[in-house]
């Protein structure tokens, strides 16, 4: 019998909320970290990291993922203690009243709603200024960092204006443009980690490259330029302040399956928060995790878990940087939540995510290599699927659903072989609208705290550079 754990959603909820305003300065378990100075009540650095899709339910799933089954109760995670707040986040879409990434991005990003595929701008499809763009005419350094394509929806509303987000191409081309910072032109961000090769070396028909604009960033803006873990981290000392790395043609892997050659998450934010801090007027950078969207999308369990155990690590890294420097803000919270999960369904009072580590790949990931390769369909499901009770007819649906080349069907059989050990449930294929949870350490951090409207995010970001 599992020692299984129960507890309250809504006893949960009010003792979290009841938590969190806690003042900048109070004593923390490590504030030993901290530098013994007196901290600025103004963030001179702002980071800002999005979780795309880590809604609530999520965030509950991953705390029984965490959770030491051996001690009473049920463990809090990291994130739990940054609690300060949570918002609200519907679009401005005359059709749909569920947001995507596109108008939850441009929110934060401007302070402004939109409709659904926006990238920031208007109703009227006219460009609002970012974050981002605030920030660099200030003369502050800017920096994104995401494990999606760099051109995707949430990274490219901070550096990007277009009526759709499939405008990728062009969206490349906005973000490595410069602008005006005082009498010189600067480019509008100074570092750039993620995937999306193909983007930023763009090809005709016939696989030449016809606009490159690495290249471009080289020349013009002295930019160095990586695409393995191994050069990045190389690159991380160096006296450089720019930086594109791009590690994938386009998205980069989940974290359980990110090859060698690619770096983490949190080691994209460590390098970019490097970089940025060269800057002794401050910077402005976003980090996004953009694949438990994916996971959500996928009704993948082992993927969720994958990406916000990677996003964790990440927010956590940020934090102990902001409390050794003393200047910094970090805001992490989602855009939207995606796949409607329950911890738990059915008649069961039983949640079990702890099975996801009988997964040595994702399952969106395994299904991608199943299709991919026939002729080793057995080894592939041995090789990553570890459940010691795993039977015949659970084995036999992943194998008819491969070899007839069938992603769907593949993916269903993976992902149930899963949740009917985990108890997981899941309501939805996209997004969902409930609220979501922020989580602040910093100076400016009461600005975040209660129920707000995602876009407030902007304004409260832009009020720093006014002090």
């Amino acid at each position: 019998m599992v020692n299984f754990k129960s507890i309250a959603a809504s006893t949960l909820i009010a003792t979290t909320v009841a938590s969190t305003v806690i003042p900048f300065n109070a004593p923390t378990a490590d504030a030993a970290t901290a530098k013994k100075a007196t901290c600025s009540k103004t963030p001179k650095n702002v980071i800002l990291m999005i979780g795309d899709g880590m809604g609530i339910s999520q965030l509950g799933a991953y705390r029984y993922y965490k959770d030491n089954e051996k001690t009473p109760g049920l463990d809090k995670i990291f994130f739990d203690q940054y609690l300060v707040g949570s918002q609200l986040t519907i679009s401005d879409d005359e059709k749909l009243n569920i947001t995507d990434s596109g108008a939850a991005g441009s929110a934060l990003a401007t302070g402004v709603r939109t409709y659904n595929g926006a990238i920031s701008v208007d109703k009227n499809k006219k460009p609002v200024e970012t974050v981002l763009e605030a920030y660099k005419k200030a003369g502050r350094s800017t920096g994104l960092v995401a494990t999606s394509e760099l051109t995707h929806a949430t990274p490219a509303v901070f550096a990007a204006h277009n009526e759709s987000r499939k405008n990728e191409m062009d969206i490349a081309k906005q973000m490595s443009r410069t602008v005006k910072v005082g009498k010189y032109k600067r480019p509008i961000v100074d570092v750039m980690l993620g995937g999306g090769v193909d983007f930023f070396k763009q090809k005709d028909e016939n696989g030449k490259v016809t606009l490159d604009l690495v290249k471009t960033l080289e020349k013009r803006s002295k930019f160095k330029y990586v695409t393995t873990r191994d050069a990045m981290l190389k690159e991380k000392a160096s006296k450089s302040s720019r930086l594109i790395g791009l590690f994938a043609p386009s998205a980069m892997s989940k974290d359980i399956d990110r090859p060698a050659e690619e770096p983490s998450l949190k080691e994209m934010t460590d390098t970019a928060i490097s970089k940025l801090s060269k800057n002794k007027k401050g910077f402005f950078l976003m980090v996004e995790g953009s694949q438990p969207d994916w996971s959500g999308h996928a009704n993948d369990l082992t993927g969720m878990m994958s990406e916000i155990a990677a996003f964790d690590k990440a927010y956590q890294s940020a934090v102990n940087y902001a409390k050794k420097d003393c200047n910094t803000l970090v805001i992490a919270l989602a855009d939207h939540a995606t796949g409607g999960l329950s911890v738990g369904t059915g008649d069961k009072y039983e949640f079990h995510p702890k099975v996801v580590n009988n997964m040595k790949m994702t399952a969106e990931g395994l299904t991608a290599k199943l299709i991919e390769d026939g002729a080793n369909i057995e080894k592939l499901i041995s090789d990553n699927i570890k459940f010691e009770d795993l039977s015949a007819e659970e084995r036999q649906a992943i194998v008819n659903a491969a070899t007839a080349k069938d992603e769907t069907a593949t993916l269903k059989a993976i992902n149930k072989v899963v949740d009917v050990r985990a108890n997981a449930g899941w309501g939805s294929l996209v997004h969902t609208g409930e609220e979501i949870h922020v989580y602040a350490y910093g100076p400016g951090k009461e600005k975040f705290a209660g129920v707000q409207h995602n876009i407030q995010n902007a304004t409260n970001i832009k009020s720093f550079l006014k002090k």
